[in-house]
């Protein structure tokens, strides 16, 4: 979903952001994530979002944080999301998509009167990502398809090919990379990648390792 507004440089930027701690979610530049918001204090941090600069820091929590705790302990990088869709349900919930903006750096979480999370974010680590297709001529696609049509195979899923094909190398690895259905460490190694052609080794990598692990685990199973 195109966003009305394009950030070019880093000062476009705000310096602090409210926070949605989701564990296993990946967003990245120009990918899109749609959420169903329902808990009060989130349904307040979109309201105050829309009212404002309409950016949302998404970020992990520590895989060592239970799910229970009310404020679990943060990763250390996280995107900001700016909310280009937003629909009221007829039920108090929201309906929203975040497109993906920039990572970002946690610097200082803040003290706030809001029911939300709130933190002082640095983006100078990532500038890069401003660049739409930066470092794309670098992936190798062609492992990268391969490695995709062996994860297909073996789980008997099917894709639409004519739109991978289409699709350019930056859109590709980062739409691959959020669907992925890999855990929260594997989703953070994907989001702290240095460049692009990073994350698509990283991609590879962990798919080649889950299907050589459910090889492993289908032939002990016949044994």
């Amino acid at each position: 979903m195109a966003s009305n507004v394009i950030y070019h440089k880093l000062d476009e930027l705000p310096d602090v952001l409210p926070l949605f701690p989701l564990r296993a979610a990946l967003l990245l530049p120009r990918g899109e994530m749609p959420l169903n918001i329902f808990e009060p204090r989130y349904l307040a941090m979109v309201e105050d979002s829309i009212r404002s600069h309409r950016l949302i820091g998404l970020i992990q929590p520590t895989p060592e944080a239970s799910d229970d705790e009310e404020r679990p302990a943060l990763v250390r990088v996280g995107c900001a999301g700016r909310l280009t869709a937003f629909a009221e349900t007829g039920d108090g919930r929201y309906l929203v998509t975040l497109t993906g903006v920039a990572r970002f750096e946690l610097a200082e979480e803040l003290t706030a009167a809001t029911p939300y999370r709130q933190a002082r974010v640095a983006f100078e680590e990532f500038a890069l990502d401003l660049a739409p297709g930066e470092g794309q001529d670098d992936v190798d696609r062609e492992a990268l398809l391969k490695t995709l049509k062996d994860y297909l195979a073996a789980n008997d899923l099917e894709a639409d090919w004519d739109g991978i094909r289409r699709a350019p190398n930056e859109a590709l690895v980062n739409a691959l990379a959020m669907m992925s259905p890999f855990g929260a460490r594997e989703k953070q190694a994907l989001l702290e990648a240095p460049d692009l052609k990073s994350r698509a080794e990283i991609l590879v990598a962990v798919t080649e390792m889950e299907l050589a692990r459910a090889r492993g685990d289908a032939s002990s199973s016949l044994q």
